[in-house]
């Protein structure tokens, strides 16, 4: 593995390997036992356009307990803020830094900054896909449930944001059922669906029907970075809320995620949120372990 893209670019064994790393990573660091330093004398950049908690922390966290130094950079301070290509931010950092992580808008500009660049680049969130989540989120499923086989996996809200399109590829690739709960104008397009080709993904407008028996509920903020304001697509969510009444046709032994922020009495109720704290807090702490997987992984191919 050279870069991270996104999920579908991933293979289902190069998805188990990253998730077993990370478990193995999560357990070292809990232990104390962690020696290795793979990216011991190199500098990674931190290249953010939008803005983040979760994100940086667990970037920064990492790429140092791994060895590593990091430097942050806003579109603020680089001369990306004012219009100069990617492939030229590419070229230039490319000679100066080890890795690259990029929390942007454009998905092209990921992969642009990584063929133009010749150097290790993660995606750490575009409005296409957000593929580190996704690995926090199975390492979650598998600690909490023991394996995301045969389990079901119900999103409720924006069927086509980063995140569910994130999710639909990871069912493609691990086979587990996963069902799009969202309203009209916010579910995947045809074409996408063709080009997706995953008999094991499903849309509805039901919410109470992609709940049904699910052991992992899922959701996600309304309104993406760069849509807020936009309340006549806000409106549209009004019976997507992950709420108790909800939760009652899942299966008891369910699970609640939110990669958060989380925007309490709209996506989520403050009683469900604080009823399934520990595994959406564990879910954000998995970011740190399955990004070092990650970052491990880059380095041993670099």
């Amino acid at each position: 593995m050279t870069h991270l893209l996104s999920i579908e670019e991933l293979s289902k064994d190069r998805l188990w390997n990253l998730i077993d790393d990370a478990v193995a990573l999560k357990a070292e660091r809990n232990t104390g036992a962690h020696k290795k330093l793979p990216l011991q004398g190199q500098t990674w950049a931190l290249m953010f356009s939008k803005s983040s908690t979760r994100t940086r922390v667990s970037f920064e966290v990492g790429i140092r307990e791994l060895g590593g130094s990091v430097m942050f950079l806003s579109s603020n301070d680089i001369q990306l803020g004012r219009g100069e290509p990617i492939k030229d931010t590419a070229r230039v950092l490319g000679r100066m830094v080890h890795g690259s992580i990029i929390r942007t808008y454009a998905q092209q500009d990921v992969i642009d900054f990584s063929s133009y660049s010749g150097i290790p680049t993660v995606n750490a969130l575009t409005d296409d896909g957000h593929p580190c989540q996704i690995l926090a989120d199975l390492l979650t499923i598998r600690e909490r449930l023991g394996t995301w086989e045969g389990k079901k996996i119900a999103f409720i809200g924006d069927g086509f944001n980063n995140m569910s399109r994130s999710w639909m590829w990871a069912a493609k690739h691990l086979g587990f059922e996963f069902i799009i709960a969202a309203p009209e104008g916010c579910t995947p397009t045809e074409k996408y669906l063709e080009q997706l080709n995953a008999p094991n993904v499903s849309v509805t407008s039901d919410p109470v029907k992609a709940v049904q028996d699910a052991d992992v509920i899922n959701t996600d903020v309304w309104l993406s970075m760069g849509e807020e304001g936009q309340t006549a697509k806000e409106a549209l969510f009004g019976n997507y809320q992950v709420n108790a009444a909800l939760l009652e046709h899942a299966n008891p032994l369910h699970i609640v995620l939110h990669c958060l922020p989380a925007y309490r009495g709209k996506e989520i109720t403050e009683a469900v949120l604080e009823a399934h704290a520990d595994s959406i807090f564990q879910q954000a702490e998995n970011r740190l372990h399955a990004q070092k997987a990650v970052l491990c992984q880059l380095v041993s191919h670099s």
